[in-house]
């Protein structure tokens, strides 16, 4: 039989791809989201990272077919950007699955030749702004179907938080315990030595 904490851990990743800040269903019209942002928080690249780490997982796992691509690059005065492209009214592949396309690069290179073209783009600035910030406009903008959690799964969710308040607790009682023995043993030794010593 798996081990019970492992399934558990899965169980945890898994629901946090699938629930939370950040999980939506995009309009068909949104083809792809491309964020563009420097390898390190500082000046203002702290947002742009948090929107790469913690809701881009949650977009994918729940928009399939909208490529989504990150550009980081070195210029740390640099812009942080997040485009989306729209498709065009016509475009009767809106619903099929985005051609084998780079899901991130390293380059300055954003040119969208490699992409499907696309009737109109519109950016949001990432620079200086709190990722729950950026997500809202995201939001907003694409007027994104927000993925409510079902009563199961609110449920599922709840039982994995209390298991974790009560590894929590878990974890205090041993660390004193563990403290507790350490201050024996180094009195013990100390007396050892020095009776040892006399």
């Amino acid at each position: 039989m798996v081990n019970v904490i492992n399934r558990t851990r899965k169980l945890r990743a898994l629901y946090n791809i699938r629930l939370g800040e950040g999980a939506a269903i995009l309009p068909k019209d949104v083809k792809r989201i491309h964020l563009d942002f420097a390898f390190k928080i500082n000046d203002g690249h702290f947002g742009a990272r948090k929107v790469w780490r913690n809701y881009l997982p949650r977009l994918k796992y729940h928009n399939p077919t909208v490529s989504m691509t990150v550009n980081r690059s070195q210029d740390q005065a640099g812009p942080a950007i997040l485009t989306i492209f729209y498709a065009s009214p016509h475009d009767s592949s809106a619903s099929s699955p985005s051609s084998s396309t780079p899901s991130s690069s390293t380059t300055a290179n954003t040119s969208t030749s490699n992409h499907t073209p696309f009737e109109r783009a519109e950016t949001i600035s990432m620079k200086h702004r709190h990722e729950s910030q950026i997500l809202s406009d995201l939001l907003n903008l694409t007027k994104a179907t927000l993925v409510v959690a079902s009563p199961e799964e609110k449920a599922e969710l709840q039982a994995l938080a209390d298991d974790e308040k009560r590894s929590e607790t878990d974890r205090a009682r041993n660390a004193a315990y563990t403290e507790q023995k350490r201050q024996e043993k180094a009195l013990l030794d100390q007396a050892r030595g020095a009776v040892g010593a006399s």
